[in-house]
Order: C-alpha cells, then structure tokens, then sequence
C-alpha cells in the first residue's frame, strides 16, 4: 500500500488546498488512492482535468481515484459518469478531516461516492490551516473564499460559494508560525480578495488586514498580495502602498476589458477609466510598482473596435504580466447566451494581446538591468524581485535567503544576476 498522489489543476488557492488535503488524508490513513483537484474557470480547464483523469488511470490502474475541487462541484455528474473515477467530493467536503476518514475506512461501501453538497450554503472557511507549501521561501496564507459578484462569464461562485473570510487575529496567527519557521515572503491568497472583511464584525477592508499584519509580525520581511479587484481597494491599501516597503510593489489585476460596454456585459464594477486612474495613481504612490492583469479575448459581442480598446488597455495601465484568456463559454453562465464571437477571432485577438505582453515584459527586463534588487531565492539558481521578475544566477544562493544583487543582463524572460 502507498500514500496518495496528488494532482493539483488551477489556481494558487487549489494548490494549497491541496496540501491541506494531504495533511487531512495522511491523518485519515488513506491509502493506495490517487486525487486531482480539478478547476472550472474555463470549459478547457474541465476538458483538461478530464484528460489528467484519464491518464492517471491508466498509469496507476490499481488505484482509487478520487476527483474534487470547483469541476467536481459545479458539474459533479460530469465526473461520476466517468468509468476512471471512483468519488467525487466537493470543495467543502474536501476541506473535512471526516470526508477523509470515511473515504480511508470504507471507501466502496458505507461512504457515498458522490459528496457534494450545496456550496452556497456553506457560511464559514475551513478551520483547516497549514503552514506554508511550496518552495522553502514563499508560503502562501487563504484568508478569503467563495466570491460574491456574479459575473456574466463566470461560473466560480458556483464552485466556491459565497464570500468568507478568515478572522484577522487568526491569520496574523499562522503568519508569526511561518516566520518563526522560517519564511522570507507570505502571499495572501482568496478568490475575491478584496472582499476581505466584509462578512465579519465591523467589515474590516484587505488594507486594514494588511497594515495589521505588518506592525503585529515586524520579522516579515516580504508580504506580497495575490489577485484583486481595483474597484475595491480601500484607503488603508493605498496607504499600505504608499508607506510600507515590506509590501511587495507587485499587484495583479481583475481586469477582463478595456472597453466599458463589455465591461458592463460582463457585470463588472469598474470602467476603463477606473482601471487607468487606479494604475497611475498606485504607481505614483509607489513608482516601482509593476501590474498583471487578467484579460478576455473575445468575449461575445465584442467588435474590434471594443477589443481595440482592451489592447490599449496594456499601455494606459502600464500592464507587465499579462494572463490571457481566450473566452470560454461556461453553461449555466449568462455570457453563454450572448451572441458568440467567430472562435477563429478568438484565438486571433489572444495572441495579439499575447504579443503586447511580451513586448512589455521585454521593455520591463530592459528597464531593471544596472538596478540592485532584493530578490528571494526560490532554489539555488532562481529568484524573485520585489516585483515577482525571476532572477537568474550563475553562483548558487542559499535558497529561501533574500539576497541583494545588481542585474546584469536578462536571457529570455528571466533577468540575470
């Protein structure tokens, strides 16, 4: 009998996730078992998890295979109609240490193959908390799950539920333990991080949470944020901006377009030039702050005119990081119902703003050779910036060690050191 293996599909919050089911199934016993934790952001994403399932069927044909995460949830007949798949669990199930238990005690008989339930009934996060995954430099700390915005194109609330938030004492909590382990950088991590607070008492705002982690942990020395939504950055964020050098000058946008009527088809909350007049003021605040964004190449409707301005979009934002999403039609959703753009469009308009990306990755790698960075050692021979830019180093580092270097030159999409 062996451990379990894991496969993780998706985002950040799946990957830690899935450590922490790794804990709760290590706990339970579980043997002999092979688990993928799917995501459903995309109809490609689900296809794809469909193929991992497969293939690790037939690479571990003894083996019970289990299938959780937001696919599992929002189209769990998907999966147990597949012949590979032994269970399914949803994204709540798979955060219990009794999901678990039952699963490594009885795995065919007493416990149900399908567990998953109403997602949006669930009003708390799992108390279940680790301890950073990853690299021995960077951990990563869910403060924040579900999402509750419904954007047109968007079927994650349906996967993740609701908004909920961990309470700040516990989250300051976990990050002194990770210092104390060890830990040079924590990221904080949620589907809707910006909504952080507003379930709890007094509804604090993300920057409150940030300035308090900052003065109750002074040994961080790197706090870094994961996705937001610009709209809802609170003052308290921009001053954490402003004024505090530990927070990382690196934030990643929910942008999805730059032109207003596709941004109000997509039941967004910000117009293009709130996403302009936010990035230039963050960056007046804060001059080496970098962006990436999140945008949707051909969502329906959208002439060229329109995806013109989601182009420009790259420029007026001073955009770096770029991930592109060519639209991906989601049943259940209300973009699925609009009028579809040519998929031969599609693919056209992601690779043009693909290309815009690269050229503004190129320009900011130009931009950083002569300059001395602080950059965290993720293994012996690469690093991070300040601004999340990989570092390339002939000698080897110590890994996890924050270590001050001028660039020298870049090699592709690295800089190097």
């Amino acid at each position: 009998m062996s451990a379990p293996k894991f496969t993780t599909l998706g985002c950040r919050l799946n990957a830690y996730e899935t450590e922490a089911m790794k804990e709760l199934s290590a706990e339970a016993g579980l043997q002999n078992a092979v688990v993928v934790n799917t995501c459903a952001v995309t109809a490609e994403a689900v296809r794809k998890a469909r193929q991992e399932i497969r293939k690790l069927r037939r690479e571990n044909p003894s083996a019970r295979l289990i299938v959780t995460g937001c696919a599992a949830q929002t189209e769990p007949e998907t999966f147990t109609a597949m012949d590979e798949v032994d269970a399914v669990i949803g994204n709540t199930e798979k955060m219990q240490g009794s999901t678990w238990q039952g699963l490594a005690a009885d795995f065919i008989g007493e416990t149900e193959a399908v567990q998953v339930d109403d997602i949006m009934s669930v009003t708390e996060t799992a108390g279940h908390l680790i301890d950073g995954f990853g690299t021995r430099s960077r951990a990563y700390v869910q403060v924040q799950n579900g999402c509750d915005h419904r954007c047109t194109f968007c079927i994650i609330p349906y996967g993740r539920g609701n908004s909920r938030s961990v309470p700040a004492g516990v989250v300051v909590e976990q990050i002194k333990r990770l210092v104390g382990k060890g830990y040079n950088e924590v990221v904080l991590t949620g589907v809707d991080l910006t909504s952080w607070g507003a379930d709890l008492p007094a509804e604090p705002k993300l920057g409150d949470l940030v300035m308090r982690i900052l003065k109750l942990v002074p040994d961080l020395p790197r706090l870094r944020i994961s996705s937001i939504d610009s709209i809802e950055v609170d003052e308290n964020l921009m001053q954490a901006i402003a004024t505090e050098p530990r927070l990382m000058p690196h934030l990643h946008l929910s942008l999805q377009a730059g032109d207003d009527m596709i941004l109000k088809r997509m039941k967004r909350r910000h117009l293009r030039d709130d996403a302009i007049a936010f990035c230039e003021e963050a960056k007046r605040l804060r001059p080496d702050m970098t962006y990436g964004a999140d945008i949707i190449a051909g969502f329906p409707t959208e002439t060229d005119a329109m995806f013109e301005n989601s182009l420009k979009l790259v420029e007026d934002c001073d955009l770096t990081w770029l991930h592109v999403f060519p639209f991906s039609a989601r049943i259940g959703t209300p973009a699925a119902k609009m009028p579809a753009v040519d998929g031969r469009l599609i693919k056209a308009r992601a690779a043009q703003l693909r290309a815009a990306g690269e050229r503004k990755v190129t320009a900011h790698l130009a931009q950083q050779i002569g300059k001395t960075h602080h950059i965290l050692m993720e293994n012996p021979t690469m690093g991070r910036t300040e601004q999340f830019t990989e570092v390339s180093f002939v000698a080897e580092q110590v890994e996890g060690q924050i270590v001050t270097a001028p660039i020298l030159g870049q090699t592709g999409t690295q800089l190097t050191a």
